[in-house]
Parts: C-alpha cells; sequence; structure tokens
C-alpha cells in the first residue's frame, strides 16, 4: 500500500474522532439548555425540531451545492431508517428530560455503545478487539460511579431513554453501513418528521412562546442538536461504529458538569471520579492500533464505492 495513501487514511480516521468528539461536547449541552425552557413538552420538540432541519437543512444546501435532489436520493432506503432513526432518539431525549433528571437519562444512554457495538458486529461485520471490549467496560464502569445509584426517575422517562440509547446505537450503524453516502438530507428529514408530529400537538395545546424561549429553542435545535447531528455523520462513515459510540460518552460526562456550572446542580465528587474513568476509557479506544487498521481498510472500499472504474 502507497505511503500516501496510509497517510491519507489515518488523517481521515484523526478527522472521524475529533469530528464524533466535538459532537458529544455539543450535544452535552442539551440538559443545561432544556432547563432554561418555560414551555411544553410539544413545543420544546417541535421547536427544536424547527431549527435544527433548518441548519442541517442549511448544511446540506452548501455543502452539496447544486445537487441537493441527488443527495436526498442517494441516501436511498437506509436514510430513511436512519431519519427514523434520529428522530426518535431525539425525541424520546428531550421528552425524558423532562421526567428525569439529566444524570438519569445520561446514565441510561450509556447502554448505547454496547448496543452500537453488537449491532455492528451482527449486521456489518466489524471487529471487536480485546482493547475494545475492555475500553467499553471501563467507560461503562465510570458512568456508573458518575452517576451512583441513580434514582427519583419515573418509569416513563427510564422507558424512553432506553428507546433512545436503542434508537442511537442503530443510526450509528446505518450511518457505517451506508458510510458511502451523506446522511445529511436524512438528518434533516429526521428533524421534519420530529416537527410534523409535534407541531400539532403544540398547537392544540396553545403555544405562548416568549423571546427567551424563542432563543434557548435556537441553541436546542441549531446548535446542540443541528451540529452535533452533522458532526455525528462526517465522523460515523470514518470510523468503527463501536469506537463512534464510545468517543459520544463524553457527553455523559460533559452534561452533569455544564449543570453544575451553569445552575448549580454541583455534581458529586463521584460524579467527577467517574468522568475521569470515561475519558481515561475513550483515549484508551481512540489509540486502538487494531481500530485504527480496521478504519484504513474501511476506507479503502468507501474509496473503491465512491470512485468505480469508468
Amino acid at each position: 500500500m502507497p505511503a500516501a495513501t496510509i497517510e491519507t487514511t489515518r488523517q481521515r480516521t484523526d478527522r472521524g474522532q475529533i469530528a464524533v468528539a466535538l459532537a458529544a461536547v455539543v450535544w452535552s449541552t442539551a440538559g443545561v439548555l432544556q432547563r432554561q425552557l418555560s414551555v411544553g413538552v410539544a413545543t420544546q420538540v417541535a421547536g427544536r425540531a424547527l431549527f435544527a432541519a433548518v441548519a442541517v437543512g442549511g448544511y446540506v444546501a452548501v455543502a452539496e451545492r447544486g445537487r441537493v435532489v441527488d443527495a436526498c436520493r442517494s441516501v436511498g432506503r437506509a436514510g430513511v431508517g436512519f431519519a427514523a432513526c434520529v428522530a426518535v432518539s431525539s425525541g424520546s431525549f428531550i421528552v425524558a428530560l423532562n421526567y428525569a433528571s439529566v444524570a438519569q437519562v445520561l446514565f441510561i444512554q450509556a447502554i448505547a455503545p454496547v448496543l452500537a457495538a453488537l449491532l455492528g458486529r451482527g449486521l456489518l461485520g466489524e471487529r471487536l478487539s480485546a482493547r475494545t471490549m475492555l475500553a467499553m467496560g471501563v467507560a461503562l464502569l465510570g458512568v456508573g460511579v458518575m452517576v451512583g445509584s441513580p434514582g427519583g426517575g419515573s418509569a416513563l422517562g427510564d422507558g424512553l431513554s432506553v428507546l433512545m440509547a436503542l434508537a442511537f446505537a442503530l443510526a450509528i450503524v446505518i450511518a457505517r453501513y451506508r458510510r458511502d453516502v451523506s446522511m445529511a438530507p436524512a438528518t434533516c428529514l429526521a428533524q421534519l418528521m420530529l416537527l410534523v408530529v409535534a407541531a400539532p400537538i403544540a398547537l392544540a395545546d396553545g403555544v405562548g412562546i416568549g423571546v427567551p424561549d424563542v432563543l434557548w429553542l435556537a441553541l436546542l435545535g441549531a446548535g446542540q442538536i443541528g451540529v452535533g447531528l452533522i458532526l455525528l455523520t462526517i465522523g460515523a462513515r470514518l470510523i468503527p461504529a463501536a469506537q463512534v459510540a464510545l468517543i459520544s460518552l463524553l457527553e455523559v460526562v460533559l452534561g452533569p458538569l455544564w449543570v453544575w456550572l451553569a445552575v448549580g446542580e454541583q455534581p458529586a465528587v463521584a460524579t467527577l471520579i467517574g468522568g475521569a474513568i470515561v475519558v481515561a476509557a475513550v483515549v484508551l479506544q481512540a489509540f486502538d492500533p487494531t481500530a485504527r487498521r480496521a478504519a484504513r481498510s474501511a476506507e479503502l472500499r468507501a474509496v473503491a464505492a465512491e470512485h468505480p472504474p469508468r
């Protein structure tokens, strides 16, 4: 294999890791932003989806430059499945935050790496190295230490959190399966799906929304979910599903910290210790040489698919 090709592949793998890590940082602001809202649940979901759809749609228009229709068609049925999974995950997440604490929701979300790894192994045939499995165990241990014994959450909040984690894991694997196309158009479709479902409910409840709530919803939609999902769409095409899901655990670490800094919910010492353990697990996985070799091999297959012989 030419040295130049190897170097380019390594750079793509690094970009994938950085994109997913940035997505996790952006996503981690959801709890603190949602806590500022004074509108109903349906309005939260609809408003967030509206701004997210505008942000992601704008990204698609700029990135595709004149071939938006072709980009939308290229995702195919897998894109529709991806959109449905993202819609379920996104909607379940924002609703769950209304019925459970941020820590509770994020703790249950931590099962997503395990689900994504198992789905990636079963559906895509991706190998799980011993180092990846060890990192997953360490990460889940860290999450457990960080939040302790979660309590006070409702059955509805917990159930929605589990649904969110499953849908999120499946979306990651679908994006990995169709690494040859961008899932950004499908991400926009996901938000339109949510808007169609939630907007009529919000209107039926009688929407009364002020300027502050509009601004918070804009940050939640265009910023937290729009930018975050764009970064995930980019990163998930470049690295294995297990690695994507594991790096995304940074959200679990940072989410409670932002709430502490912004609204005074001070985390326990166990939260800080557990967060450090999760960060260590993410670093352990990010520098896994086996994962890097797998990513290099996957990229060569993707390049061949994107540039078939004439």
